[in-house]
């Protein structure tokens, strides 16, 4: 039996910038990649000739095979059986369908967990997990990584040059559904990793504070993870223990990667979920993989699913530094596990498919090709639904892929942002942790609203990490940048001092990257950058909402602002005008800086409220604004050749004008001459080559 002890691998090296340069797209057809999750372990050998022959008909040229799989691969430990994977391989080679082959490591076999009991996984509440899901054992366990690094191998060593096979997909969205796990390995793991992320143990306490509530530690022996508690847990001590988590799953994907990498030479990913799960920090993960794939599905209960639809793909496409990306997964209609299925309505399976096309995604793929008929996923949607060939979803999906064909001219081609918004997973982590000011305070929601208004104004974004090149911006806005340490600060200032606009939200700049307050004054690292300093914290009750003078109204929050520079573009209303706690302090501040400007947004502005602010700060920054009809989705993806192609989706139940941007343009699909008044009907796209 195989040893039960070994060595944590090390660390990789991957650092929070741009993403690193890729190693090509998916070699074979230059078309659009088109496909799903096929799961051939689920049919017989007569519905995988029939489900070939639907593939085909449907134009998919790509399925992702394997990925859940394990028990099947390696039915006893060392023992390998890869028999239906060779034949269905052959037989979508035999058809022209390209494969990207999957380890199935997201799935340990039943006799792994039987044989290493203690590799399970245990939650905070000290719960020991047990077997009969989908989900990794503990990332940190010496035998799961002995055995994924072994059927990567294995599968690399056989299908290496197996000419179905175009790229490769280790394990399956990371971080869901066991982002951190309480475990013996995991405690030594974390242990190793606090010792060469602080060198000595005194650092250590210095870093977390420990003198507060009496917590120094002596050894490292003493440390533990960050457990339930009779109160709250050091807040470092937790911040830590999320960074190390993520890092201990990027390093179970780096093992299996470099595993594949000894044998193959085809790009190698894993599916990320870009904005759905916070466990997993993409910016040091984006650079391990050699394209960038994601993971998409609605939040169906939602109205503006499709403004957050839009902002995962524009994260998505940052993450791979403005490259194209894969689609590796989304919904053809209803999933089957939020509160309410909602199913998609005619036609929204086309918008969705192509706003991800229009912001960067050169493959669309869906889970899965056909609905299983057992299991926790029976009602999951499907390319083949259960109704067959039939039905609606199966008309609209081969309707898809002469969509995709015929706009197989805008392969390769970019996105071009000159706004962008900060996305800090580490500040995220940190605000979410308990004994905030306010419970009402919320990263998501302040992204959320601030990428809407930017939405609902035709302006494209891209996402960036408060420590990136910012000098190819004309806004960067940071709705929600809790903890922030010098280096990214001094990023900021010099985005400004250099010609930049930068707009601040709330509670942003407290912390330093341990979450302690940095000396002086609120806004800690900002104060310069924004010129001005907060006295008080001055959060709302439940419900309660303040005046400013310029007649917007605020809620949640507000500040005791001293300006130190800065100057007041609106102030808090006086308490007879309902001003609140802040009753004539400065509400909205603009600071100068440089060639630069910095405001600051104290309160929490909605809807049109929030709009203006934002219209501000454009306008100061000279952005031009070209505002599409309410419902129209309109981005411009741009060639090697300066080409320039508009994708306009229509979300509205009206049709609505293409407007100026697409005169005398060319219909990709009809080859009609395009004129501003030309419309997209009622839930339509248009894909307009420009003029």
């Amino acid at each position: 039996m195989p040893s039960q002890s070994e060595t944590a691998t090390p660390a990789p090296t991957a650092r929070p910038d741009a993403a690193a340069p890729r190693s090509g797209w998916i070699p074979g057809t230059s078309a659009i990649r088109f496909g799903g999750d096929y799961n051939p372990e689920q049919w017989t050998r007569e519905t995988w000739l029939e489900d070939i022959e639907l593939m085909r008909e449907a134009g998919v040229n790509l399925v992702s095979v394997g990925i859940f799989s394990w028990a099947l691969l390696e039915p006893r430990e060392g023992e390998y059986d890869f028999s239906f994977l060779d034949e269905i391989l052959d037989l979508l080679a035999g058809a022209g369908i390209d494969v990207d082959l999957g380890t199935p490591t997201t799935v340990p076999p039943a006799w792994f967990w039987k044989a290493y009991p203690h590799a399970a996984p245990v939650t905070r509440d000290g719960v020991t997990l047990g077997f009969g899901s989908r989900g990794i054992v503990s990332p940190s366990s010496p035998e799961y990584r002995r055995a994924a690094e072994a059927i990567a191998e294995r599968l690399a060593e056989r299908y290496a040059h197996h000419p179905a096979v175009v790229m490769w997909h280790v394990h399956n969205e990371y971080g869901a559904p066991i982002a951190e796990s309480f475990d013996e390995a995991s405690v030594a793991n974390f242990r190793t990793w606090l010792e060469r992320r602080y060198g000595s143990i005194d650092a250590l306490n210095r870093a977390w504070g420990t003198t507060f509530w009496g917590q120094v530690y002596r050894s490292w022996s003493e440390v533990d993870a960050p457990r339930r508690s009779q109160s709250i847990t050091n807040p470092a001590h937790r911040l830590d223990f999320q960074r190390f988590s993520s890092d201990a799953l990027l390093e179970c994907f780096v093992l299996e990667r470099d595993a594949i990498r000894r044998h193959a030479t085809q790009p190698i990913t894993t599916n990320f979920m870009a904005t759905s799960c916070p466990a997993v920090d993409y910016w040091r993960w984006a650079p391990e993989v050699d394209l960038v794939s994601n993971d998409h599905y609605l939040t169906a209960s939602r109205l503006d699913a499709h403004v957050l639809l839009a902002m995962d793909a524009d994260f998505t496409r940052s993450l791979a530094g403005g490259k194209p990306w894969v689609l590796m997964e989304h919904s053809t209609s209803a999933v089957n596990w939020q509160p309410r299925n909602v199913a998609k309505r005619p036609g929204e399976l086309a918008r969705n498919s192509l706003a991800h096309l229009a912001r960067g995604a050169d493959g669309i793929l869906y889970f899965q090709f056909r609905a299983s008929r057992f299991g926790a996923e029976k009602f999951h949607s499907a390319m083949l639904p259960h109704a067959g060939t039939s039905s609606r979803v199966w008309r609209e999906v081969v309707g898809l892929g002469d969509v995709l064909r015929s706009a197989e001219e805008l392969r390769g081609s970019r996105v071009e942002a000159s706004v962008a918004i900060v996305w800090s997973t580490e500040s995220f982590w940190a605000l979410d942790l308990d004994w905030r000011p306010s419970e009402d305070l919320s990263h998501r929601e302040r992204l959320e609203a601030f990428y809407a208004a930017l939405w609902e104004r035709g302006v494209t974004v891209d996402f960036v990490h408060p420590s990136h090149d910012l000098s190819g911006y004309d806004v960067v806005f940071a709705p929600s940048l809790y903890l922030l340490d010098e280096p990214s600060a001094a990023n900021l200032r010099g985005y400004v001092a250099g010609g930049g606009t930068l707009a601040v939200s709330y509670f942003s700049g407290i912390v330093d990257e341990h979450d302690a307050v940095p000396a002086g004054p609120f806004p800690g690292r900002l104060r310069d950058v924004l010129g001005l300093s907060i006295e008080e914290f001055l959060p709302l009750r439940d419900g309660e909402q303040v005046r400013l003078t310029d007649g917007s109204t605020g809620a949640v929050w507000s500040d005791d602002v001293v300006l130190e520079g800065a100057v007041a573009v609106s102030s808090y209303a006086e308490p007879a005008a309902g001003g609140g706690p802040a009753a004539g302090r400065p509400a909205i501040t603009r600071n100068a800086l440089g060639d630069g400007s910095a405001w600051y947004l104290s309160t929490r502005l909605d809807g049109a409220d929030l709009g203006g602010f934002v219209d501000a700060v454009l306008a100061d920054a000279g952005v031009a604004v070209d505002v599409p009809e309410a419902g129209l989705e309109r981005v411009v993806r741009v060639g090697d050749d300066s080409t320039r192609w508009l994708v306009a989706i229509n979300h509205a139940d009206a049709p609505a004008r293409v407007g100026a941007v697409a005169a005398d343009g060319v219909d990709v699909a009809s080859g009609a001459r395009v004129a501003a008044d030309d419309v997209v009907d009622a839930g339509a796209v248009r894909i307009i080559r420009l003029g």
